[in-house]
């Protein structure tokens, strides 16, 4: 027979406040996502605004209307596809070889990678590099500055150090180079962990806008992040007037402004359902230590 666990009143408490934070932790979103859909009739209607009183679609309209939007997504795409892959091509491989032992200076090596993490250049000699290079006003402005993670270079280096070495062993003597064993045998079985650090690196890319803030003028080459900031900001005196003069009706800011962070958002939330089975088995595997 088996005997009903008794639900003490101390951990209902304790369920109901937790359960009481995790809705006001989910509002803002669900804010942003129901003014999206608003418009002026029910914003005026209704304040506080707490339910979807109106599909109103003009916002995304607007939106999608701007040219602007869709060249800010094709760069911000095209930064977070090409400088992800750069970004995991160097980890990966400096990882990899940092974590071997035979590595001649391979402690001064490691002094180097751990250097950057303590100190930096400064924002004007850092300018000064970028304008050296040719880096102004070009979209790899967003792309190398970050090529590599001296934080994730370490974690990997780590991870790396903990397969056994017998692995790459038996590779060795079936005849396999050092890529080779880095390309058949140590990343097929360091997919949890890679993908883990694939995620990371690709939603730093995507929400890139510090870099092209300071080294980008060109509207052209502005990423998504920074047209997000734009409308944010300008929306009431330049996009709005626009949208309301070719759709002849008024379209409150708040709307479109609530629409552009849902479509900024949309598409790295798509990658996350995909790379997060990963996350329980990669995302603390490289803290073992040497």
């Amino acid at each position: 027979m088996t005997t009903q666990k008794r639900i003490r009143p101390f951990d209902l408490v304790i369920n109901l406040l937790l359960g009481a934070l995790a809705l006001i932790t989910l509002y803002p979103f669900y804010n942003v996502l129901i003014l999206s859909f608003s418009n002026i009739t029910a914003i005026s209607k209704h304040t506080p605004y707490m339910w979807f009183w109106a599909w109103d679609l003009e916002g995304y309209r607007t939106i999608v209307n701007d040219p602007y939007f869709f060249s800010s997504l094709g760069n911000t795409l095209f930064v977070t596809v090409v400088g992800t892959t750069v970004n995991m091509l160097l980890s990966v491989a400096g990882a990899y070889v940092l974590s071997k032992k035979r590595l001649p200076g391979r402690g001064f090596l490691l002094t180097l990678v751990v250097i950057p993490m303590l100190f930096s250049g400064g924002m004007i000699p850092t300018y000064l590099v970028m304008k050296d290079y040719k880096l102004i006003d070009s979209i790899w402005s967003m792309i190398l500055p970050y090529a590599v993670s001296s934080y994730y270079v370490i974690i990997m280096k780590n991870y790396f150090r903990s397969i056994s070495p017998s692995l790459e062993e038996a590779a060795v003597i079936d005849g396999a180079n050092d890529i080779t064993v880095l390309l058949k045998v140590i990343l097929p079985i360091s997919l949890p962990f890679t993908m883990t650090f694939f995620l990371f690196y690709a939603v730093e890319r995507w929400n890139e806008w510090w870099n092209a803030y300071l080294y980008i003028s060109e509207r052209r080459l502005y990423p998504l992040q920074i047209y997000l900031r734009e409308v944010l900001i300008n929306m009431n005196n330049q996009l709005s007037l626009m949208a309301q003069i070719k759709s002849g009706k008024k379209i409150p800011a708040e709307s479109v402004q609530m629409a552009t962070i849902i479509i900024t958002a949309l598409p790295i939330l798509c990658v996350y359902p995909f790379v997060q089975k990963y996350f329980v088995k990669g995302v603390m595997i490289g803290s073992i230590k040497e």
